[in-house]
Formats: structure tokens, C-alpha cells, sequence
């Protein structure tokens, strides 16, 4: 039998041995080296360890200044990220922008800002119970997706802002070992439609070229009109698909799992958060009930056990459709940010620009 690599892991593995070297960055050790954790003399926590000294909570945190961009690790590969924790207050978390590079790349396979990337658009806390990703109190963002490289992982983060962020926390933990030959790259790409305009469609990917699947999809989304929102259709173009896709959703609510509007029996929102689909987020406007105007939502879905497969290429949109008078569909022009999730082959197209701080905004 094949030594056991140690990636894969789930409880029907956790019992296997492997030879797989345990590492994890933080600002307890930035570099992950064996041995060289816990050793600082100086950080964020010096004056509160000043009674204390090396060996007790010196570092437990970073500081990013104005407009520039850190290195969050840098680890030589064989290997793969295997757990991601980090936190900082919410008016950073569309300021900052998380970025992967795997293998020495020059554009980045993973760029969104960093609350987007845990499901948390709307700079307001918001928990997430799903097997991916989780958000526990308050503002603790975990991701547990799995991230292979062969020769690399660089991962930066970006303070767009003109003011220092104080009180970046993070911790990643990777396995150094063998990676099978059949595994892909996991790659994220935000964008933002702010107003998405008449009768047309969102755009959560397109151009990805290479074989790989679509794993997951998060909207942060806005309602600017009233009445019900979730009318539009999902639709994935693949493998040269033209005018009309293989796969088509019937509904926003039906592919984010719920149905009928996600109304509660009290008239309300029924928030709710599983392993694979969620909507934990409901933002409500001043005037109250489910259906005003300038209303916020947030919603994940995972093709965990469902992946959507392409071999050559990928194109994802949703629609945004209400209702208006006489029973007709009516085009919603909301505040649609949506991060798509998915493994592919690299290299891999590179992504739009992605918009600048204003663009980002929650406003």
C-alpha cells in the first residue's frame, strides 16, 4: 500500500499514519520554521509581556501600514494548506485584500477582499456553520479548503486604505508532502456589479480556461428595489457552450437550497446556516419586513459533494429578477458582490482588475 500523504483528511482517514511534516505561520513565526516558535522579543503584545519576556505573548499580531502590501507566507513546496484562521475588526475587511500565488506565479489564483473570502461582504459580523468555511464569535474566520501546491504558496495581503490597520491576527497551517499528480489549484475571484445594470446578468466568472470544478459560490447582495429578489436564474457555460448553458439553476433561493422567497412562518427571513448552503446573513432595512427596499443578504453555496466539472472552459452568471404589475418578471439593478470558488489546472487566465477601495466599499 501506498504511503499515506496525509492530505484528504475527514474522520474516515484520521486514524492513518503519515510522514507528512506539520507547519504553521504566524506572527509567532512568520517563517513556520521547526523549533523557532514563540522566540520573539518585540511585537504588538511587548509592553503587555514586558513583566513577562520571550517565551510569553510578544507577537501575537501585525500591523499593516498605509497602502502596502505584506507577505503572509512564503513556504517551499511540496505541500498544501490545510487551515486558515485570522481576524481583524470589520472596517477592514473590505480594505484589505487577501492574495495566493502558488508555484511562483506572477497573478494571483485567489485575490477578493478579506471578509468576502469568509463570507462576510457586509463589514457587520455575521457566523457561518458550513464545512468549508466557518465565522465564529466574534469575527473568527476559518477556511478549511484544501490547497495543494508543487513548488510554492506565496500569500500577501493588501492594506488599500491611507491609515495603518492595527491588529491583523492570522495563523496558517500547511502539511509538507507528496501531492498526487490529479490534484488542482484552488483558485477565488471576487466582482462587483454596483448597480448591475437593466437586463443584464451577473457576472461571477468567465474566461477560465484549463480543466477543473466549480466548488462554491458567495453573494453579498443588495436589494434595490421592493418586493421579492431571488427570481434569477444561476447558469454555468462549460466546454465551449454558446448562447445557452449545460447547467441551469431555476431560482436564486432554489440554488442557494431553500424555496419560497426564504420566508419565515412569522413573516420574516429564515436565516440559516448547514454544511454545504447557507444563508446566515440578513441585513433589514430601517423600515422593517421582508420585502422593503435596501435590504442586505448573504449567501453561500458548496459544490462539495456536487462539484461542476468542465475540461476546457468556464462561464458562470445569475440573474437578478423581481416582479412587477401584471405577473411579469421585472430586471433588478442591485449591489451584487459575488466570490466563486473553484479548482482548476494552471496556468489559469488572469483576473480583472479588481476594483479600488471606493469601488469596494460598503456604502
Amino acid at each position: 500500500m501506498d504511503q499515506f500523504n496525509g492530505l484528504g483528511m475527514g474522520l474516515h482517514n484520521i486514524s492513518r499514519l503519515s510522514h507528512a511534516q506539520t507547519r504553521s505561520i504566524s506572527a509567532e513565526n512568520f517563517n513556520g520554521e521547526r523549533g523557532k516558535a514563540g522566540m520573539a522579543k518585540d511585537g504588538t503584545g511587548a509592553n503587555a509581556g514586558r513583566d513577562l519576556g520571550q517565551g510569553w505573548k510578544i507577537s501575537p499580531s501585525i500591523t499593516i501600514p498605509p497602502l502596502k502590501t505584506v507577505t503572509l507566507a512564503d513556504i517551499k513546496g511540496p505541500g498544501a494548506i490545510q487551515h486558515i484562521w485570522n481576524t481583524v475588526h470589520p472596517t477592514w475587511w473590505r480594505r484589505l485584500v487577501i492574495r495566493f500565488y502558488w508555484d511562483g506565479e506572477k497573478k494571483p489564483s485567489v485575490e477578493t477582499p478579506i471578509g468576502d473570502l469568509f463570507c462576510n461582504g457586509w463589514t457587520e459580523r455575521c457566523n457561518v456553520n458550513s464545512l468549508p468555511v466557518a465565522v465564529n464569535p466574534a469575527g473568527g474566520f476559518n477556511s478549511y479548503w484544501e490547497m495543494p501546491f508543487r513548488k510554492s504558496c506565496r500569500i500577501t495581503i493588501e492594506n488599500l486604505a491611507e491609515e495603518e490597520c492595527r491588529g491583523y491576527y492570522y495563523q496558517i497551517t500547511y502539511a509538507l508532502t507528496e501531492v498526487p499528480e490529479d490534484s488542482a489549484y484552488f483558485h477565488a475571484q471576487y466582482r462587483r456589479s454596483n448597480p448591475l445594470q437593466y437586463k443584464v446578468e451577473h457576472t461571477l466568472l468567465d474566461g477560465v480556461k484549463g480543466q477543473g470544478h466549480y466548488v462554491g459560490t458567495y453573494l453579498a447582495w443588495q436589494v434595490n428595489n421592493t418586493g421579492w429578489w431571488g427570481e434569477g436564474e444561476i447558469k454555468f457555460f462549460m466546454d465551449g457552450d454558446g448562447q445557452f448553458p449545460t447547467i441551469c439553476g431555476t431560482g436564486t433561493e432554489d440554488y442557494f437550497g431553500g424555496a419560497w422567497n426564504f420566508e419565515h412562518p412569522q413573516g420574516q427571513y429564515g436565516v440559516f446556516s448547514t454544511p454545504y448552503l447557507g444563508m446566515p446573513q440578513v441585513i433589514q432595512a430601517q423600515s422593517g419586513g421582508m420585502y422593503q427596499v435596501q435590504q442586505r443578504f448573504g449567501l453561500y453555496r458548496w459544490h462539495i459533494q456536487d462539484p461542476i466539472r468542465f475540461e476546457q472552459d468556464l462561464k458562470v452568471n445569475i440573474q437578478a429578477l423581481g416582479w412587477r404589475s401584471g405577473g411579469r418578471y421585472l430586471p433588478l439593478q442591485d449591489d451584487i458582490s459575488s466570490t466563486a470558488f473553484w479548482y482548476q489546472t494552471e496556468p489559469h487566465v488572469p483576473f480583472p482588475s479588481l476594483p479600488n477601495k471606493d469601488g469596494l466599499e460598503v456604502i
